[in-house]
């Protein structure tokens, strides 16, 4: 796989941890110039940023709630102004809300759909217009799109969503040579799911019994897969849904 990124531009929403923070410092590593995106977390931004450049490489730190259009816009009127250019979007910004279908609101429905969906949405608007002569737009989807446990209506709603509009923007941006992939993490052990009780207890039991190889996953899982569908390996690959979750179904 080519692993050399050296003189592209990637930019990494909801970055400060968790599986956008390792992308961010795997893209890094690779040679790229990074923008890691935060909405809350400006120490654990910095924190990746700092990863970055004592290993050599380009990085800033970027605060923008990719639920507010106009902080999207800001994003990449920052990115444009540091780097001049977007080679690679991953849409990783996402919040999950389990709830019981008694226990949904309407406030939950649309932080969900506000974030995980439009915000997607006007990310890849604004990356697309930075895209001058091809690029590779990578969303990070979930399992829980096909896989819809219990609870999780709204939450799958919004990666079901995500899986679809991979399909329609590959088509749409494939003119301009732009390609839209995704990428669909089975449980991966990160803060937010540490938080959720879910690497611990019955439901890590259960996948850890289904999956084929027999683990829950680390985000050193996913940022390989991300780098290859953004990479010129993957040059004739889009409008895919890639699920590495060791096989669980």
């Amino acid at each position: 796989m080519s692993a050399n990124y050296k003189n592209k531009v990637v930019v990494v929403t909801g970055a400060s941890k968790g599986i956008g923070a390792e992308i961010a410092r795997q893209f890094g590593a690779a040679g790229a110039s990074v923008v890691v995106n935060y909405s809350s977390s400006k120490a654990g931004a910095d924190k990746v940023v700092d990863a970055i450049q004592a290993a050599g490489g380009k990085a800033v730190a970027v605060q923008a709630n990719l639920a507010v259009e106009a902080d999207v816009r800001k994003l990449f009127a920052e990115t444009k102004k540091a780097f001049g250019r977007v080679d690679v979007l991953v849409n990783n910004a996402g919040i999950y809300d389990m709830q019981p279908l008694e226990n949904i609101t309407a406030d939950s429905f649309h932080n969900q759909f506000n974030l995980n969906v439009l915000g997607l949405l006007f990310a890849s608007q604004e990356a697309a217009k930075l895209m001058s002569d091809g690029g590779s737009i990578v969303n990070i989807s979930s399992i829980v799109a096909v896989y819809t446990p219990p609870a999780s209506a709204v939450y799958s709603a919004t990666k079901a969503a995500v899986n679809a509009i991979t399909s329609v923007l590959a088509k749409e941006l494939g003119p301009k040579k732009i390609r839209v992939n995704a990428v669909n993490p089975g449980l991966v052990e990160t803060e937010g799911t540490t938080s959720l009780g879910l690497v611990e207890g019955d439901f890590h039991k259960m996948y850890e019994q289904q999956a084929p190889l027999g683990r829950i996953g680390a985000p050193g899982d996913i940022a390989p897969a991300v780098m290859f569908l953004a990479s010129p390996d993957a040059s004739w690959v889009t409008g895919e849904t890639l699920y590495v979750g060791g096989g669980f179904k």
